[in-house]
């Protein structure tokens, strides 16, 4: 066991016995020994990603860092922000934290539940209305698919509130399964290796983009949420998600997991593992430098 997760399960066994001894977020969440293992186990996932990839610090500016954290109303989003604020108030994560939501006009779109589930855990946030379905629907062909011009759009209005907000990240909840279907999205699709990384900068240079849920399972990350009892909004509200090659690329992946049990841990590991002699892009190795004598 590595000192991280000892200093982790060290807070773990210090803190779960009493339910009156967490974050307030998990006052009422299940004391029972299943759940103790998934949240220890995503706590454990998340500190792995925050450390490997040095989330955490490099701002130079001497001062505490401040995190934007997307919340959508998904599982995904819902389960970062319990995570984080778990480490923060564990003491194992010195940041600020401000959650943010991005109103984007879907029709059907729940309003009240967020700000009433923000404003019930005492959590510091900001709701943003900016109607970006109406530009989606006006600009995109009938019959294709929203994400992609909905995902830019979002993106790029969230960059705006960190810089208003003076943060220094904006923390996304993207887990294992989702960067392994962009691994193959590119591959397939785009001829390329390539996936979401789990820390970069945006191309105006001001904003880190990180997501701590690299090595999070999907199927943990829907227990959790259905142990916490989240208020989940669905994703599917402006009717755009049927046959997305996205879906393809879960099914085919869910389907080597059933086939080969453990192949994505293996994948998501060898993300991280690359070997660019063995490739063959010239970028990346001299090939026209290797010879005999070298």
């Amino acid at each position: 066991m590595s000192p991280a997760e000892q200093t982790l399960d060290t807070a773990v066994q210090q803190t779960e016995p009493r339910t009156d001894t967490c974050h307030p977020l998990f006052l009422n969440a299940p004391s029972g020994v299943e759940f103790n293992k998934l949240r220890k186990r995503l706590l454990r996932n998340v500190r792995e990603a925050i450390e490997k990839f040095s989330m955490v610090g490099g701002e130079g500016r001497g001062v505490r860092p401040r995190w934007l954290v997307g919340l959508s109303g998904g599982k995904d989003s819902y389960g970062l922000i319990a995570l984080l604020l778990d480490l923060q108030w564990r003491g194992l994560l010195d940041v600020e934290l401000l959650a943010c939501n991005l109103d984007q006009g879907q029709p059907n779109f729940p309003k009240h539940i967020l700000p009433e589930w923000l404003k019930a855990n005492n959590l510091e946030h900001r709701i943003e209305y900016r109607d970006t379905y109406s530009i989606v629907t006006e600009k995109v062909p009938e019959n294709a698919t929203y994400c992609a011009l909905c995902s830019r759009l979002r993106r790029g209005n969230l960059y705006r509130i960190a810089r208003e907000e003076g943060c220094d990240a904006l923390v996304l909840g993207h887990h294992r399964e989702d960067i392994l279907e962009t691994f193959f999205l590119n591959l397939f699709h785009g001829g390329k290796l390539a996936t979401m990384p789990p820390k970069l900068r945006n191309d105006e240079g001001d904003v880190m983009v990180l997501r701590p849920l690299a090595y999070c399972a999907e199927e943990d990350l829907t227990r959790f949420a259905a142990h916490m009892a989240f208020p989940i909004i669905p994703c599917d509200l402006c009717g755009s998600q049927d046959g997305l090659q996205r879906n393809v690329m879960k099914q085919m992946i869910a389907e080597l997991e059933t086939k080969m049990p453990g192949r994505k841990d293996t994948m998501i590991r060898a993300l991280g593992n690359a070997n660019p002699s063995h490739l063959l892009d010239t970028r990346l190795f001299d090939f026209a430098g290797l010879n005999r004598d070298s």
